[in-house]
């Protein structure tokens, strides 16, 4: 991958402007819960069906692939334990990623290659 591709990517998708909270960004990628009511009747939370659909794909993915990594292994396998099926835990982990990735945009550091942010 070029420089060039890398800059299109983050100016088509630049999340740093606005967000100001891993809340938001959560929100935007689709990842936070949202809850279902209908005036009525309340249903609880529910995985959002809004967020930018691109971004929650990637989040998934990397969640998925991260499942080859030990840390990620043991909190999808100790979600899996409280009760939680395959997508609500992988639900969870991209999630945590995602507040991970926030962290890192935040404070300016990048990751290196021998440590994964789980």
């Amino acid at each position: 991958m070029d420089s060039s591709s890398g800059k299109s990517t983050s100016s088509r998708c630049d999340i740093r402007s606005g967000l100001h909270a891993i809340a938001q960004l959560a929100a935007y990628a689709g990842l936070a819960p949202t809850t279902r009511n209908s005036g009525s009747s309340i249903r609880g939370e529910q995985p959002s069906r809004r967020g930018k659909k691109q971004v929650k794909r990637a989040f998934f993915l990397s969640a998925f692939a991260a499942l080859g990594d030990s840390d990620s292994r043991s909190y999808y396998d100790k979600k899996v334990g409280q009760g939680k099926h395959h997508t609500q835990a992988l639900l969870c982990l991209a999630r945590r990623r995602d507040d991970v990735l926030f962290a890192m945009l935040r404070d300016g550091t990048s990751s290196s290659a021998g440590s994964s942010p789980n």
